[in-house]
């Protein structure tokens, strides 16, 4: 009996180190993606990061991916849904989704991506570059300045230049007060036109063309989720627009200085795996920014208002 119960000791003593061996090298893990809502940037950014944990980590690493309406709360309920379930890190695609991770959880790390400047979206004065706690992430912000050169650049002859985008982006709404600042000192009269939801936005796009020479429309979801509507007024009207990414380029502007989302997508992979191996704290890691821009066109906007292409500018495949 003594020798029995030897064997059954040491036996549940090797259980006992193996359950806590696995409990400290975990090599198997969950990732909840919460993207705002479906276009073709946020998209990309999501089939990068998809692409990248998948090639770090194969089947060891399950991807949940959930798509948003475009309203905070059905985010709040996506990333809820991620916490109940514990996951080991929620990649939040876009502002809105971001916002949304970081009122559910100060414990699970959280990298947002597609998100263009961290501090107005977190609300965090002088933002120094690293969110801290349990958030990171990567941003799709593309110059600026380089951005209002353009308008200069392309419609040399424009004297009024209307800024579109949605009221309920933070991001946004910095974009054009930035681009703004920068027409202005160009000598250019600038108007701010914001609308709130689909519901206004073509009665706002169509105000802002009847009052512009050219508009400027930032990386804005709500307009990339619409771009049909602007489109149509643009072209009607015979007003270009000057557009922050190449997707909102593709379905309304003239132009634009675009990141790849694609590639960013994948950055805040590389940012994902070294959090779950343990490689890197995410409270210290700074926001990663695009490695490059690309200036770009489209050809269609173009022929149909009569506009020839700046060298130096690819066509949009």
């Amino acid at each position: 009996m003594k020798k029995l119960f030897a064997i059954v000791l040491a036996a549940a003593l090797v259980l006992t180190m193996t359950a806590c061996g696995n409990a400290k090298e975990k090599d198997t893990f969950t990732v909840g993606v919460c993207q705002l809502v479906p276009h073709p940037a946020l998209d990309e950014a999501t089939q990068g990061f998809v692409d990248k944990l998948t090639e770090e980590f194969g089947d060891k690493v399950e991807i949940k991916v959930s798509v948003g309406a475009g309203d905070s709360s059905t985010c709040g309920s996506i990333v809820n849904g991620f916490v109940a379930e514990e996951v080991d890190l929620i990649m939040a695609n876009a502002t809105g989704a971001l916002q949304s991770a970081a009122a559910a959880t100060a414990d699970i790390p959280i990298l947002g991506t597609s998100v263009t400047e961290y501090g107005v979206a977190m609300g965090i004065p002088d933002f120094n570059g690293t969110v801290g706690g349990n958030i990171s992430g990567t941003s799709d912000l593309a110059p600026l300045d380089e951005q209002a050169k353009m308008v200069t650049e392309w419609f040399p002859e424009a004297k009024t230049v209307g800024l579109l985008y949605c009221s309920g982006e933070a991001n946004s709404k910095y974009q054009v007060d930035t681009v703004k600042a920068y027409l202005e000192d160009m000598g250019l009269t600038c108007t701010l036109y914001a609308f709130t939801d689909g519901s206004d936005m073509a009665a706002v796009t169509q105000a802002a063309v009847d009052s512009s020479d050219v508009l400027y429309i930032p990386t804005d979801n709500a307009v990339a989720n619409a771009t049909g509507i602007v489109d149509g007024i643009c072209r009607a009207a015979g007003v270009p627009a000057i557009v922050g990414e190449q997707g909102i380029c593709a379905g309304c502007g003239v132009a634009a200085l675009s990141i790849s989302y694609y590639d960013l997508g994948v950055k805040t992979g590389e940012m994902a795996a070294q959090i779950l191996r343990g490689e890197a704290d995410i409270a210290t890691m700074p926001i990663a920014y695009a490695d490059k821009v690309t200036p770009c066109y489209n050809a269609d906007m173009c022929q149909a208002l009569g506009i020839t292409p700046l060298a130096g500018y690819e066509p949009i495949a």
